[in-house]
């Protein structure tokens, strides 16, 4: 669908949208991907999908963009700052996708700690067949699970978490109203935890926040979980560290070039690898999809948006 004359096209589509997502736009706002698009002049709402880079370069080419509504929680890549300045607001999609994380970063943690992954590949090679002995594993129930940023989805991995019998440990900008234990640095958690679960927000703020002082703290013993972004991770520390024995494993949803994950760690049976799955449920991403939708009719009809980005 293209626009013309007496059809302007309003919204649009940028990146990797799921398929029913696309046919959603498409029947709703007759919205084309910008690939398809003719005419940009009377563009208001671009959707991003795909963790699509949306700058300067991207708002230039539309014009008559008035808002950016993201498919996912996570917004680092838009430039939120440039939309500003240009009057132009953004909306993501928060609380929806926030039990299917938490639940993802709760497996991470018991199958880094309990080497499910590992004995899965156990069985599979003939290993236990032919009569060998997997390694013992650790509880997930008396350990120290430290959680880098407690937001609403590092809130309910440490609920969950809590009921399995960790003890919970955090740090975030600023202490919260809970009653578990507050460690003003990243540094200062990572020592005091055995598991440090990553789920701060991605961007410039938070890049390579976990680095190799704070894997150190960990130390050999120590496990780390990311379901948050791969830049909060400094990734060639994080395999230095694995390789010379500095830490005992880690869990992985997200990577620093994705999909592109480090070779070192293909082949390393203390590191479980996932290609980015941490929403990735038929429901939650069909309620990420209503949300996108219903910001695009509330800005449409209204001007305003339903989940916007403060």
């Amino acid at each position: 669908m293209t626009s013309d004359a007496q059809h302007p096209v309003r919204v649009v589509q940028l990146g990797g949208l799921m398929p029913f997502v696309r046919e959603w736009l498409a029947e709703r706002y007759a919205a084309p991907e910008r690939a398809d698009l003719a005419d940009p002049a009377g563009v208001e709402v671009a959707v991003v999908g795909g963790g699509a880079a949306v700058g300067p370069a991207e708002m230039d080419a539309l014009p008559g963009l008035r808002a950016i509504v993201n498919f996912g929680v996570g917004y680092d890549n838009v430039d939120v700052a440039e939309a500003r300045r240009r009057g132009i607001v953004v909306s993501n999609t928060p609380d929806v996708l926030t039990d299917a994380v938490a639940d993802l970063a709760v497996l991470l943690v018991g199958d880094v700690l309990r080497g499910v992954s590992a004995a899965d590949r156990f069985v599979r090679s003939g290993a236990w067949a032919r009569g060998e002995k997997p390694p013992l594993t650790r509880d997930v129930r008396g350990s120290v699970v430290g959680v880098l940023g407690l937001g609403r989805i590092g809130t309910a991995a440490a609920q969950r978490l809590e009921a399995f019998g960790a003890e919970i440990h955090y740090h975030s900008r600023s202490p919260k109203d809970v009653a578990w234990t507050y460690h003003p640095t990243p540094v200062e958690l990572a020592a005091a935890s055995d598991v440090l679960v990553v789920l701060t927000p991605g961007g410039a703020g938070t890049e390579k926040l976990v680095d190799a002082a704070v894997l150190d703290a960990l130390g050999p013993d120590g496990y780390l979980v990311n379901v948050a972004r791969g830049s909060v991770v400094d990734e060639d520390a994080l395999v230095a560290a694995l390789e010379e024995g500095r830490l005992a494993g880690a869990g992985l949803d997200v990577f620093a070039h994705e999909p592109h994950v480090p070779q070192a760690l293909l082949g390393r049976d203390d590191v479980v690898l996932l290609p980015h799955v941490g929403s990735a449920t038929t429901q939650t991403r069909e309620a990420m999809a209503r949300l996108v939708l219903d910001n695009v009719d509330a800005f449409l009809e209204r001007g305003e948006l339903v989940t916007p980005v403060r």
